[in-house]
């Protein structure tokens, strides 16, 4: 017994022995890792200091927020936005789709937590207005270069290119949303061991900071916000204007990131930001989903011009979000569906001509308050909008949009016409652009289309029922589906919907944005005038007259209205104030826009400013992108777009003098629709407006 005893005590000594060294052993181990890691991040710490000379702010050795051990090495904040780096030092690394291994390890996870932190520190930093896609994770392969991959959104590159790879994103944010930013970087990543939370003081980057002073009280979110949109603003202002358009307020950097359980709107007077919020969720979507959207509009040009902002303010998203014209969209899908159709033309201008002229004297529809072209909106707008394929449909329906009663006889004879009208174009194999919509719709509804997490479509006022109905389709009511962005009141088509019709219920997940940073308090009381007036019904099926705007952020020179009697003297006033506009400080030719009612209109006034020796580009050609030309185009071209400064061109007099005592309804859509126009002319200028009336100039309408 006595030698298994002393057998059982040399075995627990052998163990205890063992147990000694393999503690030793990791502590040294431990040890290592500690200097190995503390000579990695040094390294960084020497790479980024350069940066410091141009500006950047480098934050070293912060504590990972929410945890009281884990580091964060550093913090990178500057005109190229925020960059979250940490050091690793690992050998052999290779990328594998969406996997990363360190020889046989997958460290995967570990990219993975550093992406969850840099979208964590997105949303903390959107009370200062940042936008989405502007905090960028980045794994530093210590001792490397000329290596980049990407993984769970984090940039995984070497050491030695984090300068070049953080400086290539140019100059992104002003310096005061720099400063801004900075302020909430240090509350948010406090020093390794301190407590404090609020701003301390910044140091340069070294291996091993000194302890910061012990904290002020920093201001509440909503004292700041006032002051922060102050600042930002006068950041902006005198960059180019498509700089500008790219800006968010704090509130609205709220918005793009809030989700929503089913479809959504967000609407709000002219000057509002909707647009920009657009754009910016549309980017946000793309990286959350890690699918794609498709941002759609009724203005074909548009589109172009939204996804050259997207380059400049996400351009990691770009392919990610495509940006096209709901009738592009509805001809793309049926080429790739193989679906036959003809391109709208000639001979859909035909089918409508021989309907019209068969229609006999006698006819309700030849009345003199009428005309034919209110018949034609009434067709394409009313009963091919909506897809009616039944008079039952078309004589109970409200016509939304349009103000004059119809009696039932009239409706019949408006029918007769449509199916006139349908008879000619399956005679001659035509189509017309509601068809083209309504066979995606059709299109869609047999074999969805799976390739879209969300979609956005801007002026959502401007479509028809069946072109809702139609991207309505491609996400059903799914959660962040489908965001309708619009305003009523800018509405410059005849005709017009409710949501209730297309089957989709907003269930108070409609957000109105009210505070103008656009125009000035003067344009925008000018402007105002155009509509002060008008009534319609929205899309969410309620008579409106338009939202108001709370507050109005600047001020400054009231708008100047002029009136001519031949296009001679119009010509020359227009080129006087261009002259005018252009010597104001941070105004160039690009920032200029000069926008009118029809095309042939906008052509006078480029061969005018040709003649003048001065640089154009059409709106039709225009895509977003700072160049020295002055913008000229039709309002309607305008609609999404902003300028500096806004000269609206030979406007119709009847639209600004008082209304005829009685007007047909054909005068009277029109002349609602053409102030309404002019409304949306004048709120696309953000510092001056200049009208330009001439005489004569209704025969061009």
């Amino acid at each position: 017994m006595a030698g298994e005893s002393a057998g059982v005590e040399a075995h627990r000594q052998r163990s205890h022995a063992r147990e000694l060294r393999r503690q030793a052993d990791d502590a040294e181990q431990r040890a290592d890792r500690f200097e190995i890691a503390h000579r990695t991040e040094s390294e960084t710490a020497r790479i980024l200091a350069p940066l410091a000379g141009i500006g950047y702010h480098l934050l070293a050795d912060r504590r990972w927020p929410g945890s009281r051990t884990a580091q964060v090495d550093m913090v990178v904040v500057g005109r190229a936005g925020v960059f979250i780096v940490d050091t690793k030092a690992w050998r052999e690394v290779a990328v594998h789709g969406d996997r990363i291994t360190r020889g046989q390890e997958d460290v995967t996870d570990d990219i993975a937590r550093l992406a969850d932190l840099a979208y964590s520190t997105e949303a903390a930093l959107a009370d200062t207005g940042l936008a989405p896609g502007e905090v960028h994770a980045v794994a530093a392969l210590a001792g490397q270069k000329k290596m980049h991959a990407r993984v769970a959104s984090v940039d995984v590159i070497g050491a030695h290119d984090l300068v070049g790879h953080i400086t290539k994103r140019g100059a992104r944010l002003s310096a005061s949303r720099v400063d801004d930013v900075l302020a909430a970087m240090l509350r948010h990543f406090p020093v390794i061991g301190d407590e404090a939370t609020a701003p301390p003081q910044i140091v340069a980057p070294t291996a091993v900071l000194p302890r910061e002073p012990a904290p002020t009280p920093a201001p509440t979110m909503a004292a700041m916000d006032d002051e922060l949109t102050d600042q930002l603003l006068d950041g902006v202002l005198e960059a180019p204007i498509e700089d500008w358009m790219a800006f968010l307020d704090p509130a609205q950097a709220k918005l793009v990131r809030r989700s929503f359980n089913g479809p959504a709107r967000i609407r709000g007077a002219a000057g509002t930001g909707k647009t920009v919020v657009g754009l910016h969720r549309a980017a946000y979507l793309a990286r959350a989903t890690g699918g794609r959207v498709l941002f759609t509009t009724y203005i074909s040009t548009l589109p172009k011009v939204l996804e050259s902002l997207l380059e400049r303010l996400a351009p990691d998203m770009v392919g990610r979000v495509d940006f096209m014209g709901v009738h592009a969209f509805a001809t793309r899908l049926l080429k790739e569906r193989g679906i036959a159709f003809r391109a709208p033309g000639r001979e859909a201008r035909l089918a409508f001509d021989d309907a019209w002229n068969a229609i006999r004297a006698s006819s309700p529809l030849r009345s003199s308050r009428f005309s034919r072209s209110y018949w034609e909106d009434e067709i394409s707008h009313v009963i091919k909008g909506r897809g009616l394929t039944q008079f039952d449909e078309y004589a109970d329906l409200a016509r939304v949009g349009r103000k004059h009663a119809l009696p039932l006889e009239t409706r019949q004879a408006v029918w007769d016409l449509y199916e006139a009208y349908a008879r000619g174009l399956r005679e001659r194999r035509a189509h017309d652009w509601e068809d083209i919509v309504l066979l995606a719709r059709d299109a869609v509804r047999a074999v969805p289309l799976e390739r879209y997490d969300a979609v956005i479509v801007d002026e959502a006022q401007d479509l028809s029922c069946a072109m809702v109905a139609l991207v309505h389709q491609l996400v059903g009511d799914r959660t962040d589906g489908l965001t309708l962005i619009g305003d009523g009141q800018q509405t410059i088509y005849p005709g017009g919907y409710t949501l209730g019709e297309v089957g989709i219920n907003l269930s108070g997940r409609g957000v109105v944005l009210d505070v103008n940073h656009r125009n000035t308090a003067e344009i925008l009381e000018f402007a105002k005038e155009m509509v002060a007036d008008d009534q319609f019904v929205d899309i969410e099926g309620v008579d409106g007259v338009g939202d108001a705007v709370s507050d109005v952020s600047r001020s400054g020179a009231a708008p100047t209205m002029t009136r001519l009697t031949s296009r001679a003297d119009h010509d020359r006033a227009m080129l006087d104030r261009l002259a005018e506009v252009l010597r104001l400080v941070g105004t160039g030719h690009g920032d200029v826009g000069i926008l009118t009612a029809t095309n042939r209109q906008a052509n006078d006034v480029m061969e005018a400013l040709g003649r003048a020796g001065i640089p154009t580009v059409s709106l039709q050609q225009y895509a977003g992108r700072t160049s020295d030309a002055v913008r000229v185009g039709t309002v309607k071209r305008a609609k999404g777009l902003e300028f500096k400064q806004v000269l609206l061109a030979h406007v119709d007099p009847r639209l600004l003098d008082a209304a005829p005592a009685e007007p047909s309804e054909t005068e009277r859509e029109r002349r609602e629709r053409g102030r309404r126009e002019l409304y949306v002319g004048m709120t696309r200028a953000r510092d001056g407006l200049w009208v330009g009336v001439r005489n004569g100039t209704g025969s061009n309408r």
